[in-house]
């Protein structure tokens, strides 16, 4: 479990996500996780939730997509989520991932929805709630803060509540 979340502020995108694995409802097996990464030349950077495993997958398709595709993200992720929808290898995946690049931030899931957020937030994992909702109050009522700062204390926050995510943060940002 983790929690990954993104956020959109005047022009610039981070995202942050935790770094707790946990094996079952009661382990926790590493607490140094890097569950975001830059793909595609860092040109884009990916944040997932789920095993590690299906997320490594999900990875190496969204990085042939974007070759397909030139790099173009909105478009790599609707195939990826295409793919992900009718390929039967593919459909046993259990992870989510947010994508984003200087233009983009986009929600890709399994059940093929591309989501470009209405708010500007996006969270992920069994902490994103939490995450999801910090953000979006540090938006509507906080200036000054950037979006890799409001990214990375809404992990903070969700961490403070749910037992599966951990305060060892860390942030890209475009």
């Amino acid at each position: 479990m983790t929690t990954i979340a993104a956020v959109r502020k005047n022009g610039h995108t981070a995202i942050a996500g935790d770094g707790q694995v946990t094996m079952g409802e009661k382990v926790i097996m590493k607490g140094t996780a890097q569950k975001i990464r830059r793909i595609y030349d860092g040109k884009v950077v990916i944040g997932f939730a789920g095993g590690v495993a299906d997320a490594i997958t999900l990875q190496e398709w969204l990085e042939k997509k974007l070759e397909l595709f030139q790099g173009n993200l909105r478009r790599s992720a609707v195939a990826l989520a295409q793919d992900w929808r009718k390929d039967p290898s593919l459909q046993k995946l259990e992870a989510m991932l947010i994508a984003m690049d200087e233009h983009e931030l986009l929600l890709i899931s399994g059940s093929g929805e591309v989501i470009a957020p209405d708010e500007d937030v996006v969270a992920i994992g069994s902490g994103g709630n939490f995450a999801q909702a910090a953000a979006v109050a540090m938006i509507r009522h906080t200036d000054d803060m950037d979006a890799s700062a409001i990214a990375q204390e809404a992990v903070k926050i969700a961490s403070t509540i749910d037992i599966f995510t951990n305060e060892n943060i860390k942030v890209e940002s475009f």
